[in-house]
């Protein structure tokens, strides 16, 4: 995982500039573009989504377009869009586009990925399209050209909006938030890393950069991107690491805008996943990590075999990763455990409990002859659990079939039938997973306790990515509902409520319903 990989560089940060400005040489290329405003078009296109094509004529609501090829098409007139001056190639902000449409905005953004270019403007917004490669625009020299510049003065890039964020701050002496939304595996984590390292490298009280023993907190912050993502990231079809839950960082700032500490809220972490994956998906990486026989220890402690298959809970998707080493990972996320200042009886404890959520799936249990009534069918995997969790094993299996609930002011046994006893377990192994994974969040946050006086804060929310799959859950349809109710509240703080300004400043302008 991409996580862990220090923010320090050891040698000359590499020179970024071909992957924020493009060239005079392309500029020269872009401008000189043959363009006829008044035939050049774009048009529908199944393969690439839109193409510009040349308008040969229009008859009624017909318009005659050649595409590329040479061929002759016909389409309706609304279907047509019109082509920006070659003036705007590679623009940096969209909202400056002559003709702001569809195909132009794909285009333009297109154009500039083609080029390394990663970041783009719209009005407000920053666009980001995810390389899926690694490009030296997150170095300290990078940051050093967006200090205190403003928005107009350098090329766009998350930086930017961060230090606008920080300055508003400063200014205005108010919160501020950072919204970072897309769907899954667009890069929404990764984003948030470089935003914080960013605060980090700005904000750095001077005192504590002196000491080059003590962890900073941009580094406890890495720290404990290895826990959270061992516990709270799978892979999915989509996205090898997507991150299944969100999470609000609030980094803290003391008067003269210098660090005073952060902390994480977490939300809608994806429960389901414990105890069923489709056929291309895996459940947490934890799992796979503690199978892994990095840690000699574990496997002892925990009372796991060696084979992933013997646990039906995390072995129903793919149990194996290219892009991923989990005894690589096993090692970054143990040693996590120990610079967040875990003990070993914790550490242990965690792993002994996520352990029981794997042995959960292996308790068997058949119905008693004719009767509505469940019994265990072995009772080994019930003493190994009670083991673990440091309860009888005996009396694991009782409450499960004939659990006590209280009537009025009585305590009446009821009797269980298999089914029902076998949603009892799935629905106790995903509460045990969801609480050791808050635990987490909660000691992380005791880490990033600085105790010193905190004034005003910049919060990040990174929320679990938009995704559709062949069967969607519960817990999927919370997550795009999140987004799509995020999107709803982009449009209305950034459209309805400028529009509304326009409407107050006298400004002679016709409504756009959103």
């Amino acid at each position: 995982m991409p996580g862990h990989i220090s923010l320090k560089s050891t040698g000359p940060d590499p020179d970024p500039t071909e992957f924020l400005y493009v060239s005079l040489e392309q500029k020269r290329i872009d401008s000189s573009k043959p363009y006829d405003g008044k035939k050049a078009c774009w048009v529908p296109c199944e393969k690439d989504g839109f193409v510009q094509g040349e308008i040969q004529g229009t008859k009624g609501d017909l318009v005659t377009v050649q595409i590329p090829g040479g061929e002759t098409k016909n389409f309706k007139k609304d279907l047509v869009q019109q082509v920006n001056p070659p003036k705007f190639e590679k623009c940096e902000d969209m909202s400056n586009l002559t003709y702001l449409n569809d195909a132009s905005v794909l285009y333009n953004l297109k154009s500039r990925y083609v080029n390394k270019l990663i970041y783009t403007y719209s009005g407000l917004f920053c666009v980001a399209i995810n390389p899926y490669k690694r490009y030296p625009i997150y170095t300290a020299r990078t940051t050093k050209i967006y200090i205190g510049k403003r928005r107009n003065e350098v090329p766009p890039h998350i930086f930017a909006i961060s230090d606008g964020a920080y300055m508003d701050m400063l200014q205005n002496h108010e919160n501020q938030s950072m919204l970072i939304t897309g769907e899954s595996g667009a890069g929404k984590t990764e984003n948030t890393k470089k935003v914080i390292a960013y605060f980090a490298n700005v904000a750095v009280n001077p005192k504590k950069k002196e000491e080059a023993n003590k962890q900073s907190l941009e580094d406890q912050i890495v720290q404990t991107n290895p826990v959270l993502e061992a516990f709270g990231n799978a892979k999915t079809v989509r996205n090898d690491n997507s991150s299944r839950f969100g999470k609000f960082i609030r980094i803290h700032f003391g008067n003269s805008g210098k660090l005073s500490g952060a902390d994480i809220e977490t939300y809608l972490l994806e429960k389901a996943r414990v105890i069923s994956q489709q056929s291309l998906e895996r459940s947490y990486h934890i799992f796979y990590q503690m199978m892994s026989n990095k840690v000699p220890t574990l496997k002892q402690i925990a009372c796991l075999s060696n084979d992933i298959y013997d646990y039906h809970y995390v072995s129903q998707g793919k149990i194996t990763v290219a892009s991923i080493d989990d005894a690589e990972e096993m090692e970054y996320t143990d040693n996590a455990f120990d610079v967040l200042g875990f003990s070993q009886q914790e550490k242990d404890d965690v792993y002994r409990v996520t352990a029981c959520v794997m042995h959960f799936g292996e308790m068997k249990f058949k119905q008693r002859g004719r009767e509505e009534q469940a019994e265990p069918d072995g009772t080994e995997v019930g003493e190994i659990v009670g083991k673990l969790l440091g309860v009888d094993g005996a009396d694991l299996y009782k409450n499960l079939t004939k659990p006590k609930i209280k009537v009025g002011n009585e305590f009446v046994t009821q009797g269980r039938n298999k089914d029902q006893v076998s949603y009892s377990v799935g629905a106790m192994a995903k509460a045990m997973f969801d609480r050791v994974f808050k635990w987490l969040v909660k000691k992380c946050n005791v880490t990033l306790e600085t105790g010193l006086k905190r004034a005003h804060f910049i919060g990040v929310l990174d929320i679990a990515g938009f995704e559709i799959f062949d069967f969607n859950g519960f817990e999927q349809i919370c997550i795009n509902f999140c987004n799509e109710k995020l999107q709803q509240f982009f449009n209305h703080h950034m459209f309805v409520l400028e529009q509304e300004e326009y409407k107050r400043e006298g400004i002679d302008w016709v409504f756009v319903d959103f």
